[in-house]
Parts: C-alpha cells; sequence; structure tokens
C-alpha cells in the first residue's frame, strides 16, 4: 500500500436511518435509495480515479448485505467505524490505516458531483509530499480530507454539521504547521432544497 489508501465512509441505507434530512420530500424508503444510488456512485469513481487501495468503513455493521454487495462488486476491503462520534470514528479510521500506509484520504458520499478527476487531484497533492489535502464544501464543512498522520486536534470538539467546520480544520491546520492543498468547493446533497442543485440524480428523485 506504498500508494496510500481512500477510505469511502457510509452508512447502511436502512429506511429511517440514511438520509433522514430528505425524509421528508423522498420518504424513508426514498431516502434510503437515494443513499444507497449516492455510495455506489462515489465507490464507482473512486475505482474509476486510481488504482489506490481502497477500504469501505460501514456503520452500524459491515454485516449489512448492501456492504457486503459493495465489496465484492468494487473488490474493496470492508471496516466497521469505531467511536460514539463522527470526529472519533474519522481519528479512529486515519490512525489505522496511517499505521501502515503513508497517507489516506477519506471522503463521504454526499457530494453527487465529486469527480475522478477531483479524486486524482487529490492524490497528486498527497503523492506530491503535502501534509493534507481538502476538499471543501459550500455549507462549510468539507467532503474530503486527506492527511499523511493521524491528529486528533483536527476531529476533537469540532462542530460537524455546521457552517464553522471549514474554518475551523484551517484553523488548526495552520496551528500544526501543516502544507495543506485544497480541491474546488463542491455541494453537499442533505436536505431538500438540494435536490434542485444536482442534474445527475435520478429522474423519481424530483417525482
Amino acid at each position: 500500500m506504498s500508494n496510500g489508501c481512500i477510505i469511502v465512509f457510509a452508512r447502511a441505507p436502512v429506511p429511517g436511518s440514511a438520509k433522514t434530512r430528505l425524509i421528508p420530500a423522498l420518504g424513508k424508503h426514498g431516502a434510503a435509495r437515494l443513499h444507497a444510488i449516492l455510495v455506489e456512485r462515489t465507490l464507482s469513481r473512486v475505482c474509476e480515479a486510481s488504482a489506490t487501495n481502497a477500504m469501505l468503513w460501514g456503520t452500524p455493521s459491515i454485516q449489512h448485505p448492501f456492504f457486503q454487495h459493495c465489496s465484492s462488486r468494487y473488490d474493496l476491503s470492508l471496516h466497521e467505524q469505531r467511536g460514539d462520534k463522527l470526529g472519533a470514528r474519522m481519528h479512529h479510521a486515519f490512525s489505522s490505516v496511517l499505521h501502515h500506509s503513508p497517507w489516506a484520504i477519506l471522503l463521504g458520499t454526499d457530494c453527487p458531483n465529486l469527480s475522478t478527476d477531483d479524486l486524482a487531484q487529490a492524490i497528486r497533492s498527497m503523492q506530491g509530499g503535502a501534509d493534507a489535502v481538502v476538499g471543501p464544501a459550500f455549507d462549510g464543512g468539507y467532503y474530503l480530507l486527506g492527511l499523511r498522520k493521524p491528529a486528533a486536534t483536527l476531529f476533537k470538539n469540532m462542530p460537524w454539521g455546521t457552517a464553522d467546520v471549514w474554518d475551523l480544520t484551517r484553523q488548526r491546520l495552520h496551528r500544526l504547521g501543516w502544507e495543506y492543498a485544497t480541491l474546488p468547493r463542491q455541494h453537499d446533497l442533505d436536505r431538500p432544497e438540494d435536490l434542485e442543485r444536482f442534474d445527475n440524480l435520478p429522474a423519481w428523485v424530483r417525482g
């Protein structure tokens, strides 16, 4: 794994537990169905972008049939997210992977416009020696984070889901003295009003 790793974080597409903020627009089953589509789209692009080792880190259990299907279809290793909060789960994943890999890139599955070019740019940044790479989101968070070494300070007491995440992360990267690269800003798909931002979603999503 000398070329680094890509970690994809995903939740099982369980109706009522996946993409819950989209339930008012799509219903429990529709939100879960869209989530499954977004996960597979992300995995497909990760596999297209590079021969770099890719991993699928799932929650709440990697025994879910959807994760087993994804592991087989995309030839990915499966790992279970561990930690009570998102920051703890991310730090655990980075710490585990960076124990035996020179760098790792972690991304979620909520960015429908993520392209193979974006992923290739992130990989080039890490291969070029950057300490970190970040893909900022328009909502103030980020959709991708690459690190060369784990740092708990990037995740501890972070107000996840707010507009302050990217600014605080940038401040903490500066305090660490790390050189970091950034990717083009992207929109996340989290809320019903976000559905209109994307023209590459299935037709049934728009009714």
